[in-house]
């Protein structure tokens, strides 16, 4: 049997401003960074240890990464970064206000953004200001694959190549690895490893900070369903 964990990045100054992020890089609240040195006790506390963790290249997931290693005196483990994990790209909404947003365009419109697994939002011009065309760490990226929207679907379709190529034969060799990314990066992974179906995964929520583990067989199936590690008390 193998175990993988996921984490949700701890609350970010957008989560708590509720303004829509995506690829967008922002940081951790005080509360995010308390979350993620939680998400690390908490680990510990479990006996849980790693032999490598993978994340996105924002630095709200990085940072919940870097606090729960901390936590669990494993700074010096190898870490993957990869792009693939980044956050749903939100398009013309990243950076806007969600309620200010449904006031402007209205509630089911809104919701029909963020819930339907294939509708994206509008997409954000190229040279936009939040656009990440230009940004130097997607600089050996072709330009079809930085997205200027992405709906669910699409976050799916970009998670499962790192899933598939790197992820999976590293838990195939025996290495115990955690991965700290978005609530949608997430979300993709738990829909293909739970084989979730489509109108059903984009209700499932992630909370942020609380590591999410899967015990897998030798073809890295869940032998039941995914649960959460709950902060043990002293």
């Amino acid at each position: 049997m193998y175990k993988l964990v996921l984490i949700r990045h701890g609350e970010s100054t957008w989560n708590l401003e509720n303004r829509f992020t995506g690829w967008v890089d922002v940081d951790l609240t005080p509360t995010g960074v308390a979350q993620a040195q939680q998400a690390g006790r908490t680990l510990k506390a479990h006996g849980y240890d790693f032999d490598v963790a993978y994340t996105s290249v924002l630095k709200r997931a990085i940072w919940t990464l870097w606090h729960t290693l901390d936590q669990m005196d494993r700074t010096w483990l190898p870490v993957v970064h990869q792009w693939r994990l980044n956050e749903r790209h939100y398009g013309g909404l990243q950076g806007l206000n969600k309620a200010e947003t449904a006031k402007q365009y209205g509630d089911e419109q809104v919701l029909i953004w963020r819930r339907s697994y294939d509708t994206p939002p509008p997409p954000l011009a190229a040279d936009a200001p939040l656009s990440q065309r230009n940004d130097i760490r997607y600089a050996k990226l072709k330009p079809e694959e930085i997205p200027l929207t992405e709906c669910l679907k699409d976050t799916v379709a970009r998670v499962l190549p790192v899933w598939n190529d790197s992820i999976a034969p590293a838990i195939k060799s025996g290495k115990r690895v955690v991965i700290a990314a978005h609530g949608n990066s997430i979300r993709a992974l738990v829909k293909y490893l739970s084989n979730i179906g489509d109108d059903e995964i984009v209700g499932v929520n992630i909370p942020n900070g609380t590591p999410l583990v899967y015990e897998l067989d030798a073809d890295l199936k869940p032998i039941k369903p995914y649960y959460y590690l709950e902060e043990k008390k002293a």
